[in-house]
């Protein structure tokens, strides 16, 4: 019987197991994902830091849903050969982590980015080689204040991944079996593209309005006009989409429970303002904005969503405070 090479490198790797898992990004995403892991993996979860926020780590470890954690950190070179790397970065701090994860990857390491956004395994691909990524994204309702995270289990889902091409490949066997009897809720997709997308809808059309105007969840149910703006945004969005090949018409668009979901409820990008630290509309709009010009698709009102909370960054940085 003769194999083509992808089925040779699926029997060579049938029965691999991850036993090494690096982390690099320790907010709300990355606790969520080190809270899970940790009592799986042990001294076998890394967390990726350098310098004092090593040094910081080491000594003070992470608070996560009031428990503290100690952990084992490492500097990117300590964690080269990471079975899973799980890049969970801003986005504004993902182009000076090229060089971290381009140390920590070897011939082997699969690497999930589980940021927000469309284009980050792209932007990491470029660097080591688009082989090495599994597509993925995650949904999680979590708060960060200082160095403590909360993350509500009753509303998080987890971790979504899948191969681009929908194939239950080793690589998706393994990171099952990982995820599997860990505090890390996990899904399997066959389209992870189209889930991709869609999340980016939801991030767009959900966390920019409530940041532009500064209200919780409950103005979309309670106002109009904000989830008219909502719907805007998520339209331009569907567009962009279509062009490239992702048809996200018939995705269900995010209700608002009130029995799970307080109406007093931030998403990411509010809370960042809240807490005067830049956020990652270039990520949601900015991303956008790029696409749209590239194929020729108007996207109007993520260009002014854009430019009001950029104006707001400013704002809170103290270029215009006036007093």
């Amino acid at each position: 019987m003769i194999f083509s090479s992808q089925q040779d490198n699926e029997m060579e790797h049938l029965n691999k197991r991850i036993q090494t898992v690096a982390v690099l990004g320790a907010g709300a995403v990355g606790c969520y994902l080190i809270a899970g892991l940790a009592p799986k993996l042990g001294e076998n979860l890394w967390i990726i830091a350098e310098g004092s926020r090593k040094e910081r780590l080491e000594k003070e470890g992470l608070t996560i849903n009031d428990r503290q954690m100690s952990l084992c950190v490492k500097t990117p070179q300590e964690a080269k050969g990471a079975d899973l790397l799980i890049v969970a970065v801003k986005y504004g701090s993902l182009e000076e982590s090229l060089d971290a994860i381009e140390q920590i990857v070897d011939d082997e390491t699969i690497v999930m980015s589980v940021m927000n956004g469309v284009d980050s395994e792209e932007i990491i691909g470029h660097r080591i080689g688009m082989q090495h990524m599994m597509y993925s994204m995650i949904k999680i309702a979590s708060e960060r204040t200082g160095h403590c995270v909360r993350f509500n289990p009753e509303v998080t889902e987890g971790v979504y991944f899948g191969e681009a091409d929908g194939s239950l490949s080793w690589r998706v066997a393994a990171i099952e079996n990982l995820f599997d009897d860990s505090g890390v809720r996990f899904h399997i997709s066959e389209d992870i593209l189209k889930k991709i997308w869609a999340k980016y809808a939801l991030n767009i059309s959900m966390n920019l309005p409530q940041a532009i105007i500064g209200c919780g969840l409950g103005g979309y149910r309670d106002s109009a006009y904000v989830m008219d703006i909502s719907t805007k945004l998520k339209e331009e969005v569907v567009a962009v989409a279509l062009a490239v090949g992702i048809d996200i018409r018939e995705e269900k668009a995010a209700s608002f429970d009130s029995r799970t979901v307080s109406p007093k409820a931030r998403f990411s990008t509010l809370q960042d303002l809240d807490a005067k630290r830049h956020t990652e509309v270039d990520m949601f709009s900015g991303v956008l904005l790029r696409l749209g010009k590239q194929l020729k698709i108007s996207t109007p009102y993520n260009a002014l969503a854009l430019d009001i909370i950029k104006a707001l960054e400013e704002k809170n940085d103290g270029r215009f405070d006036y007093q």
